[in-house]
């Protein structure tokens, strides 16, 4: 499994690539190569910051010699009117990496700021929240760092760090006992270690996983509150339990009332906007 250092230095290799292209004709044509400039990250609305680690080595990918001077940190509530950071480079390092910068920062912060409105509602209770894969392809990565955050736990990074048996591969499978079954022969066999987790739909499919037993997890899928806390006593905390869909901001601790362990939540990742913040240049 590629180390989350590794892993974002090729996206932000990709990303440079993708953007730079054959060649930054905008800055090639007006700035001369040896140009020295400032810059701050201006922020143009309140929300909880995240991404600047990535901005700094983004702009270090392509000048390792910058000066990076950081006003603010990843997770720190962010006002209207503040800055988030100066960096001193060459104006070309500046201009190549500024919309990479932005995208990843407000993305980030977006998403950061979202996760943190839900963690705030989850205070005083034991549940905890998690993401989970409906992410944007290739930013993974980044959309799953900044729900950690903004205070929500990371659920797998992806199809490689858990055995998720959802809908279809029961459906596929043909029924929930054979699936776990093959799921933990798999495990001894190929991954000793590997978690699995089953997703359940009723209370009939919570009965037969409780009583079969071979597995870490139960996701309690689309139940409302009240059939959850029946669900939790059928499953008497012999496994984890995590909810999942239908959870909003609205009904958030009425899930986490029930005592389940998790809720997953995509919305942290796809319903969240973008914050406004502009990387502007700083004349001497």
């Amino acid at each position: 499994m590629r180390s989350y250092e590794s892993a974002l230095e090729k996206l932000i290799k990709n990303a440079l690539e993708e953007d730079i292209g054959e060649g930054d004709h905008s800055t090639l044509s007006a700035i001369q190569p040896e140009a020295e400039g400032k810059a701050v990250l201006k922020i143009k609305q309140d929300g909880i910051l995240a991404g600047m680690q990535v901005a700094e080595k983004i702009f270090r990918y392509i000048e390792p010699g910058i000066v990076f001077n950081a006003m603010k940190k990843d997770g720190d509530i962010m006002r209207y009117g503040e800055d988030a950071f100066e960096v001193d480079a060459r104006v070309y390092t500046i201009l190549q990496c500024e919309r990479l910068v932005l995208n990843c920062m407000q993305r980030m912060s977006g998403i950061a700021t979202l996760t943190r409105q839900y963690t705030d509602k989850l205070k005083g209770y034991h549940t905890r929240l998690l993401d989970t894969r409906k992410t944007t392809p290739n930013f993974r990565l980044l959309e799953k760092e900044a729900v950690r955050i903004g205070g929500g736990l990371n659920h797998r990074m992806g199809l490689y760090d858990m055995i998720m048996l959802k809908d279809n591969h029961i459906d596929y499978c043909g029924g929930i006992e054979k699936a776990i079954e093959k799921a933990w022969q798999y495990v001894q066999q190929k991954k000793p270690g590997l978690k699995i987790e089953v997703e359940t739909r009723t209370f009939e499919d919570v009965k037969k996983v409780v009583a079969y037993g071979k597995i870490d997890r139960i996701m309690l899928d689309n139940f409302t509150p009240e059939q959850l806390r029946s669900a939790l006593e059928i499953i008497d905390k012999k496994f984890e339990t995590e909810a999942s869909g239908g959870i909003n901001l609205e009904n958030v601790t009425d899930y986490a009332a029930t005592g389940v362990d998790y809720v997953s939540i995509g919305a942290v990742i796809h319903h969240a906007v973008s914050a406004d913040l502009s990387l502007k240049a700083v004349l001497k």
